[in-house]
């Protein structure tokens, strides 16, 4: 376009150039030749112009289009989502949009008439004009959003005043509504686009709504449908005349897909009830299947409140909160697993030849040697692995530990050590994000050599490092992550990746979440790690499990912390044929028999047998209206 223009003003200079040298000089001869000349200038300026107009440049085009057409975008209805039963979860329900055309506002409307219909000030007013005008892509002869998600009461009243103010109109499209007050960090919500999401994909305009967080951004693709449009005639005043070609060129919207999530939504409500009043999560999962069953996050918030036109205001107070609620501590959470994590360790040990099922270590209320101590709690010692799992002894798995770093006939260094150790726990899921199809998960920690040599200049043994051993120092987990190390364990040495969204309305889902992922340790390995975690159910740190008649296995986990321990719990039940795996991260609650066991309890009986009995379910409203007071504890 720009050359274009160049050659344009270079050929008026030319002219007035010719101008001034044939009027300079009088003969007749030299005017006639000067007036050709300009002449066949003129003729070559008409022709760039006529050029430039036609072919280079769309303006008139648009300005003719939009006094014949207007394009009317038919929003598709987005996919709705339910349980694994059928439970509905989220729906949609119609709202209005007012959409302006620039060119066609009448500088002579009524605007304060227009702000009382709509129940805005005239700041209000000029304000979305103006920042309509600043907009990417913005064009003064398409529709542009004004206001967004009226309600049929205030979409009636428009409509009856409407043909007062030209050049505003009424686009409808539906808004999601959300059924129950649960499930908030799972199902996530809607919001209008942001410059970013526009440039990231060219299906959006400006107005458009687009998945933020949970399920609805994950699958913001399947859910959001296709776009239709009807184009529409209008006549010399702007008056809708009817369809143009009947319709020819209109295009149905295509709605989007249904989502069927593997959330079992009773067992989703039990586990928010459970947490109420406090910080922390639980995370169930089908062993089988890697399907989530619930994802429960606290604090949490009621996702009907993140809808329509207060959602900014809801949102922003959330922010703001200094517990949280908008953070899902199920995916987003790095917590020291505790002693959950022991069972990796035996069944890198035993994978590895470091120990044997019947190898023994002593226990001197904890792990004594060179001067260190990691302290225990009373039992018998020495233990062999079994009872070690079932008393929880810090002892056993930090001579475990000890000895595999230390040994030199099987890895050459401490690097080689670390760095096989690691291996293991990568393969179990730890370290990385699992893959889970929900957005923002945090990948843990696991550290490697090269995370040693850089903290103590390579100088460092397996008494540096031996609180790893034991779910401490710099390892990191999320709930989820711990969930799955309780699959892994249920299936004998596998798991799929795990996943919230079960089916997708004519579609598979993706590969990742039907393939089975083997860790490195044996299967033999694995069976005496579930006889430990069944000993514990029985009689061990975990025997408040024991009058279950569905064989739960058990690990507790107390996770030191600054201030007050964690509570955590890792399990799965039947021991034989296991349909649910589970965990519990209590923040701040003390012992894992404390909170973590008996919640994961209630939680394995309401799936597995499909409701509470009458003492669980007055156990369960004890814990609920339990509270932790953390304005004085340190997190």
């Amino acid at each position: 376009m720009q050359p274009i223009r160049e050659t344009h003003n270079l050929l008026l200079v030319i002219v007035y150039w010719l101008l001034f040298i044939g009027m300079a000089d009088n003969s007749y001869e030299s005017r006639k030749f000067v007036i050709g000349i300009v002449a066949i200038a003129i003729i070559a300026i008409y022709i760039v112009r006529l050029f430039t107009l036609q072919l280079m440049s769309d303006d008139y085009k648009k300005n003719a289009d939009s006094n014949a057409f207007l394009k009317k975008v038919d929003f598709p209805s987005r996919g709705v989502i339910t349980d694994r039963n059928g439970e509905l979860l989220v729906y949609n329900q119609p709202s209005y949009d007012i959409m302006v055309v620039m060119n066609e506002v009448s500088k002579t409307m009524d605007t304060l008439e227009f702000c009382h219909t709509l129940g805005i000030t005239k700041e209000e007013f000029d304000d979305r004009m103006t920042s309509i005008r600043k907009m990417r892509n913005y064009s003064r002869f398409t529709q542009q959003l004004f206001l967004s998600q009226l309600s049929d009461h205030d979409f009636s009243i428009f409509r009856e005043k409407m043909y007062r103010f030209p050049g505003f109109y009424v686009q409808k499209r539906s808004i999601r509504q959300y059924e129950h007050p649960f499930l908030a960090h799972v199902l996530g919500d809607i919001a209008e686009v942001s410059p970013s999401d526009i440039e990231a994909d060219e299906y959006y305009q400006p107005g458009d709504y687009i998945g933020k967080q949970g399920v609805e951004r994950s699958y913001e693709k399947q859910l959001r449908g296709e776009k239709g449009v009807q184009i529409l005639l209008r006549d010399a005043h702007g008056r809708i005349k009817g369809r143009y070609k009947d319709g020819e060129l209109d295009r149905k919207p295509v709605p989007g897909k249904n989502l069927t999530l593997s959330i079992d939504y009773k067992l989703q409500v039990l586990a928010e009830r459970l947490l109420e009043g406090k910080l922390g999560s639980i995370v169930a999962i089908e062993p089988k299947t890697g399907e989530v069953l619930c994802m429960a996050s606290s604090p949490t918030y009621d996702p009907r409140e993140m809808v329509g036109r207060q959602r900014s205001q809801t949102h922003r107070e959330l922010s703001r909160d200094p517990l949280k609620p908008l953070y899902n501590r199920s995916i987003q959470g790095r917590y020291p697993p505790g002693s959950t994590f022991k069972t990796t360790q035996a069944l890198t040990f035993l994978t590895e030849g470091i120990i044997t099922p019947q190898t023994t270590y002593p226990c001197y209320h904890g792990f004594v040697y060179k001067g260190l101590r990691v302290g225990c709690h009373g039992h018998s010692s020495p233990l062999a692995l079994v009872p070690a799992i079932s008393t929880s002894c810090n002892g056993y798995f930090c001579w475990g530990l000890y000895y595999m770093i230390g040994n030199r006939e099987k890895y050459p260094t401490v690097q080689d050590a670390i760095n096989r150790w690691r291996d293991y726990m990568v393969s179990m899921g730890f370290g990385y994000q699992t893959g889970v199809d929900l957005p923002g998960e945090n990948r843990g920690m696991i550290p490697n050599a090269t995370f040693y040599d850089g903290r103590y200049h390579e100088s460092w043994s397996g008494l540096t490092i031996i609180s790893i051993s034991i779910g401490q120092g710099e390892v990191g987990a999320s709930p989820l992550q711990i969930a799955n190390l309780g699959a892994t364990i249920a299936n004998r040495g596998w798991f799929i990746t795990p996943h919230v969204v079960r089916k997708v309305q004519g579609e598979p889902l993706d590969t990742l979440y039907s393939q089975r992922r083997k860790t490195l340790a044996a299967p033999w390995a694995y069976e005496e790690v579930a006889k430990g975690m069944r000993s514990a159910a029985l009689g061990g740190t975990c025997k408040a499990l024991a009058h279950y008649n569905f064989m739960p296995c058990g690990k507790t986990g107390t996770a030191q912390n600054k201030g007050h321990d964690h509570s955590v719990f890792m399990g799965f039940a039947p021991m034989d044929d296991p349909k649910i795996a589970v965990a519990v991260y209590v923040e701040n609650g003390g012992w894992g028999a404390t909170y973590g066991v008996p919640l994961g309890g209630l939680i394995m009986e309401q799936y597995i047998n499909g409701h509470l009995s009458e003492a669980s379910e007055k156990k369960a409203t004890d814990f609920q209206n339990k509270r932790i007071d953390y304005g004085t504890a340190e997190r």
